[in-house]
């Protein structure tokens, strides 16, 4: 058996389905990149004499802290089961489950994430939880939704920005790990912002436009084929939103990965359009290839 080292892969349980999928997905990517996985939940103490809480005390509120000890241990069961040769680690933390996130990410190879749950991660119901970790997080976030499939490529969304390069990089390592191809789409609507009509006859703007497009693509792709002999890399530009067409290609894909931010973003801002939207609707789980912190980089001598 390979040694399992490094920087864990990091996640996120609150008790739900919802989680102990997550925690499955996070078991598979531990077994990938030969590293430990470790188990987090966020836990606050129910503040005593409110309306919710009427005459708690003692014994009834360690009845809630048991209950979060539960939630992990049942995690580290499952884990335990799907693969008992990666070492799984347990952690309940007091605090708010954002900020437990970005705290434990700091020191993670990824962070693996239901895409809605209840108790300790009560936001994810609305996905609030994890647009907020996609959007500060120090290393890629792996969101869980849609179906989990076996087959089918690695979708990566390309636009030319540095960004989407961190994505790109991100999308040829689990392609490589996964040993499947890689699918490079850039969705482009043409100056105008609107999605190009495909019933009518392509006019001149069109056509260079879609050159212009195969070109920003084929730049972004140059050197993978050197580094990657035995990866397969495909490229598709279509005309159309780029959240609609990742969506769409997000159907047949076991994994989509996209930048934090597009063109246009703010740093450190906000999550990118095309980003939440697939949190919210993609078919397959989705990577959000946010960087890593440099503490994990210097550790490891190089990205995880």
């Amino acid at each position: 058996m390979t040694a399992v080292t490094g920087a864990p892969v990091v996640v996120g349980v609150d008790g739900s389905r919802r989680s102990l999928d997550a925690v499955e997905a996070a078991t598979a990517e531990a077994v990938l990149r030969h590293r430990p996985v470790h188990i987090v939940h966020a836990f606050v103490w129910p503040t005593v004499g409110t309306a919710a809480t009427p005459g708690l005390a003692g014994p009834s509120l360690r009845a809630f802290r048991d209950q979060a000890d539960e939630i992990v241990a049942e995690a580290a069961r499952l884990a335990a089961k799907l693969a008992p040769d990666v070492p799984a680690t347990t952690h309940v933390r007091n605090g708010g489950a954002g900020q437990v996130l970005r705290d434990e990410s700091g020191h993670a190879a990824l962070l693996v994430l239901g895409d809605r749950g209840l108790g300790g991660f009560t936001e994810l119901l609305a996905g609030s939880v994890a647009v907020q970790a996609a959007t500060h997080a120090a290393c890629p976030v792996l969101v869980v939704r849609g179906d989990r499939h076996s087959a089918g490529p690695v979708v990566a969304g390309v636009d030319g920005s540095a960004v989407s390069m961190r994505a790109l990089d991100v999308a040829v390592e689990e392609a490589v790990l996964r040993g499947t191809e890689l699918v490079a789409v850039h969705g482009w609507t043409g100056n105008s912002g609107t999605e190009l009509n495909d019933t009518l006859p392509m006019s001149y703007e069109a056509w260079s436009g879609d050159q212009e497009e195969e070109r920003v693509l084929a730049e972004a792709l140059a050197g993978i084929a050197g580094r990657y002999p035995d990866l397969t890399v495909r490229r598709e530009v279509i005309r159309g939103p780029a959240r609609q067409v990742l969506v769409e290609r997000s159907r047949t894909a076991q994994l989509v990965v996209v930048g934090d931010r597009g063109h246009g973003g703010v740093a450190g801002l906000l999550l990118g359009s095309v980003s939440q939207h697939l949190i919210h609707h993609a078919a397959c789980p989705v990577v959000v290839a946010r960087p890593v912190r440099d503490a994990v980089r210097t550790r490891e001598g190089g990205p995880p």
